[in-house]
């Protein structure tokens, strides 16, 4: 269903395929499909985020507060969770028509990892909010985040040549985003190479998608 989810997203953001819905394929009321939205995060409405938003009070709007409501992050969460789950809300708030009203409360996420983790431990966490990565999201964590773009980019190369293909591209999108990558990166055609190798997988393809659709960056 993730999968299924993660195509659906892709085609939009490449303009083919039906008109976007989220709750076409994701729809209330079914467990696995609110778990896969928390697990795409703010990429469930990325499509939105092309300058359409959706309408008030549509089905999109109502699966994606069950989604909230239903996965909230526990009290020993880890701040990739909260940051995944605080995304999601700050796509609502700007790609949904619904108002403010509702939703809840955007929980404080801890970011003081990202100026003391490992360059490793920092690129893993990072490729896992990939998601964050779309225009005009988190604008504090990619200003946090740019300050380490040259450990982001080793990060690259690493999970490249570990054949990492979902934190490859994960980092790609978000270097994709963060200004002053090293030309000597290659990443227009670093993204083109995890993609091809990726073997299809659907949330490698969304991550390349949207860097190329959002910040012009792959082929």
């Amino acid at each position: 269903m993730i999968a299924d989810a993660a195509t659906g997203v892709a085609l939009a953001l490449r303009g083919e395929g039906d008109p976007y819905a989220l709750s076409r394929t994701l729809r209330q009321g079914d467990a696995l499909a609110l778990a896969a939205i928390r697990v795409l995060g703010a990429d469930a409405l990325a499509p939105y985020a092309l300058g359409h938003r959706a309408g008030p009070g549509g089905e999109d709007e109502s699966v994606v507060r069950e989604a909230l409501a239903a996965y909230p992050p526990g009290v020993a969460a880890s701040d990739v969770s909260v940051w995944s789950y605080r995304g999601l809300i700050e796509a609502s708030h700007a790609f949904l028509n619904g108002g403010a009203d509702g939703w809840p409360r955007p929980p404080e996420a801890g970011a003081g990892w990202i100026g003391t983790d490992p360059w490793p431990r920092l690129s893993y966490r990072a490729s896992q909010l990939a998601a964050l990565a779309l225009p005009g999201l988190a604008p504090g964590l990619a200003e946090a985040l740019a300050a380490r773009t040259d450990d982001l980019s080793r990060g690259f190369v690493r999970a490249v040549r570990r054949q990492d293909w979902l934190q490859a591209a994960g980092l790609g999108r978000w270097l994709a985003r963060l200004p002053e990558v090293p030309p000597t990166l290659g990443l227009d055609g670093g993204l083109a190479f995890v993609r091809q190798m990726s073997g299809g997988d659907a949330r490698v393809a969304l991550h390349v998608v949207a860097a190329r659709r959002f910040h012009g960056r792959g082929w």
